[in-house]
């Protein structure tokens, strides 16, 4: 064979590697597309919930401190929807409002809204506390007519079938657990009406928030189980501002809420510094 056809040969068979070669770094990139695929589920979170959903409805068990704290969250989320004077209130002020509770868990907000009449869609990514609320939303006579819908699924997958939809969402103790905080508020904003509110609870990033939340909660007082947060996951008032307004929402107030452990209270506080409380409103396109 010629010197000449050996290097012919030769420059054909690296280009057919290199082909090769290519083929391969796409078909990887498209792989790495598929798994890099954009989810606000962060599995671990999702599980260490999950193992608690047997003593979720156990007001003195692993999840008092959200018992008590339908207290106060459950007249901020009315009192934001329904305009109106003591005397002029009803025993069922939601009567006409549907509301999606974003992070449901076993239901224990969901509950406590459709209680005052509002017609409630409660999502959660854990199966077994979806099941939990199922079951738990049959013992109340109170519900007996009203029973909150449960579904075992996403905020982006639930937005995408059901946007511009509910009057209300709420996401309370939620978005500090979720693997993409952007993608969170713009499905949550997805799934509402124009004019409709979403409402947000969540620690504040800050020492003190470090302090109470994980240290004494979860260390201390065992109020909530061991590894229940993580402070880098955090978050701040400015930071879900931020991320409402970019995704046309109007942030109407932002309250700071403290929380005792020791006597299992809660109370609105002038600074948001521990834990936070904001209402925000969508705008018409």
């Amino acid at each position: 064979m010629s010197p000449l056809s050996k290097t012919f040969i030769t420059m054909k068979s690296i280009s057919h590697l290199n082909k090769t070669i290519g083929r391969g770094i796409k078909i990887a990139q498209i792989s790495n597309n598929v798994t890099a695929a954009k989810t606000t589920i962060d599995t671990s979170h999702v599980e260490k919930h999950s193992q608690q959903a047997q003593g979720w409805w156990d007001p003195n068990g692993p999840m008092k401190a959200l018992h008590s704290y339908n207290l106060i969250r459950i007249p901020f989320i009315r009192d934001g929807l329904v305009s109106c004077s003591l005397d002029e209130r009803t025993l069922l002020p939601l009567s006409n409002k549907v509301i999606l509770d974003v992070g449901c868990g076993g239901g224990i907000v969901s509950e406590g809204i459709a209680r005052l009449g509002a017609k409630v869609t409660g999502i959660d990514a854990s199966k077994e506390l979806v099941e939990i609320a199922k079951e738990h939303c049959t013992i109340d006579s109170r519900l007996e007519n009203n029973r909150p819908s449960y579904h075992c699924t996403t905020v982006e997958e639930h937005s995408q079938h059901f946007f511009d939809h509910y009057d209300a969402v709420v996401a309370s103790e939620v978005i500090e657990h979720v693997a993409d905080k952007e993608l969170f508020i713009q499905s949550c904003v997805k799934a509402l009406k124009p004019g409709g509110k979403i409402f947000i609870t969540t620690p504040n990033r800050s020492k003190l928030s470090e302090f109470v939340t994980i240290c004494l909660s979860e260390h201390v007082f065992n109020l909530v189980p061991k590894g229940t947060h993580e402070y880098d996951k955090f978050t701040t008032p400015t930071e879900v501002t931020f991320l409402l307004e970019r995704n046309n929402c109007h942030v109407q107030l932002v309250h700071g809420i403290m929380y005792y452990p020791v006597i299992n209270k809660w109370a609105w506080t002038s600074s948001p510094l521990l834990i936070f409380a904001l209402q925000a409103v969508k705008l018409a396109e």
